[in-house]
């Protein structure tokens, strides 16, 4: 019979909590997605509003959520929202996209991300290098470099909470006093011929290297597409309700987490873009050397050692993220093993009370990725599916209301209906908007998900013959 526990041990604070919601979201995005989102919308006025659009909708979702998780404070988080909610294929499909790409490949992307940083420190780990050539494929000395961060920071995991926590509330609070310092130099350092010349025409929202305004129609499209980025570099806020099984006082903390972590983010990424356009003209944004925007910032503020300090914080920071993501991301696939509609060992903890099984297949899922190389791709894609499946769990506060109005709410969603609804409205005109204007953006994810559907089947099936 084996001694190891059945159970999660509740060991993480209200301030844990909120730095995995925080440090999870903070991963390279800010310092690299501006670049396209500037291309996108050819204007600094709206390059803030996609920030700030993308922050509300991230913290409705976030203060919406925070209802789900009193109701159902345990491992899995948006799985178990989404199955008692709707039912079980829903929450597999979600399960399904998760383990496939969305938490995967985003753990390759950030792992990769990591590396090629330290190549600013280390060149003989360049992205641009070859370490492997398979004939039909090549790998990288980045690539590689980003398998031993993921195989290292899976293994760390695997020797219980307490040890994921620490990096995680360490290298948060180190990143987000660094993105702070950053900040405050870069206004230290303004420019006000930049400032005036980028704000002159701060609102008209046109082609770069066209001052001719778009159409509505073409403008929507422009504002979806630039979401794309902004999305990705808020998403993962979730993380935080896949470890409910392990946050003292969940009821309450997971709540109040979601909703500190986000606003904390967003009060950053603003004010982080708001310093770009005071530092750099609106072309060297949107033209930066590899979209790196922060590099060609911290060059202005600091001079030429400003590429090896944003080095240091992006290393910090997608260390940090990878962890948070690494360390919640196990505590999803656990929950579905014990639905049976998993491998049955992601159902078991080890020694250290975690789900050490289900730590290593996503590490392993990961490292493929990396090699891949596309993953970049494949994150571009899943923007539209990650945004469907917040919706469907947003929709299901109103389900739920109906369905099981005795079931009780320790906190209630803020701004009920009225926020979630409005989130609703924004995700779904999002969806429709890259459908019509970038498809490209939208049909892989929708197959990866899709494909679910036979998988859940055939694991029914087997779930019943067991049984």
């Amino acid at each position: 019979m084996s001694d190891h526990p059945t159970s999660f041990k509740q060991s993480l604070t209200l301030m844990d909590a909120t730095m995995i919601v925080a440090g999870s979201m903070i991963g390279s995005g800010i310092f690299i997605v501006s670049a396209d989102i500037t291309r996108n919308v050819g204007s600094a006025g709206w390059l803030i509003a996609v920030w700030l659009i993308t922050g509300f909708m991230t913290i409705t979702a976030a203060v919406s959520y925070g209802e789900l998780s009193g109701m159902y404070p345990k491992a899995g988080g948006q799985y178990v929202y989404l199955k008692e909610a709707f039912n079980p294929l829903a929450a597999f499909l979600y399960g399904w996209s998760f383990f496939a790409v969305i938490q995967t490949a985003t753990i390759a992307a950030v792992g990769v991300a990591f590396a090629k940083f330290l190549a600013y420190l280390v060149p003989s780990v360049s992205e641009d290098l070859v370490a492997f050539d398979l004939g039909f494929l090549k790998i990288s000395p980045a690539q590689l470099v980003a398998i031993v961060l993921i195989l290292l920071l899976t293994y760390i995991n695997t020797r219980g909470i307490k040890s994921g926590k620490l990096i995680q509330t360490t290298f948060t609070v180190t990143k987000l006093a660094s993105l702070f310092g950053l900040i405050l130099f870069g206004f230290i350092m303004f420019k006000g011929d930049v400032w005036e010349a980028n704000w002159a025409d701060g609102w008209n929202l046109h082609n770069l290297g066209s001052t001719e305004s778009l159409t509505i129609a073409a403008a929507l499209g422009a504002i979806a597409a630039a979401m794309v980025g902004s999305i990705f570099s808020s998403d993962a806020w979730n993380n935080v309700t896949f470890i409910a099984g392990e946050i003292k006082n969940p009821q309450r903390n997971i709540g109040l987490a979601l909703f500190l972590g986000t606003l904390i983010v967003t009060i950053i990424y603003v004010s982080t873009n708001i310093m770009y356009t005071a530092v750099l003209p609106l072309d060297e944004i949107a033209s930066a050397d590899k979209d790196r925007v922060a590099v060609a910032a911290s060059n202005v503020i600091f001079g030429n050692v400003g590429t090896i300090i944003i080095a240091l914080m992006i290393m910090v920071s997608t260390f940090g993220c990878n962890n948070g993501l690494i360390l919640a991301g196990a505590r999803v696939y656990y929950t579905m093993a014990k639905d049976g509609l998993f491998f049955k060992p992601a159902g078991e903890l080890n020694k250290y009370a975690v789900p050490q099984w289900a730590l290593w297949v996503q590490g392993i899922i990961a490292c493929l990725w990396s090699m891949s190389g596309k993953y970049g791709q494949l994150l571009d894609m899943i923007s539209f599916v990650v945004v469907i499946f917040y919706v469907m769990t947003i929709i299901g506060i109103f389900i739920l209301r109906r369905k099981r109005p005795d079931v009780p709410r320790p906190y209630k969603a803020f701004g009920y209906p009225f926020l979630p609804a409005i989130y609703i409205l924004m995700g779904i005109s999002f969806c429709i908007l890259l459908i019509i204007y970038k498809p490209q953006f939208t049909w892989p994810g929708l197959i990866i998900t899709l494909t679910g559907i036979p998988l859940y089947y055939i694991a029914m099936a087997r779930k019943n013959v067991r049984a």
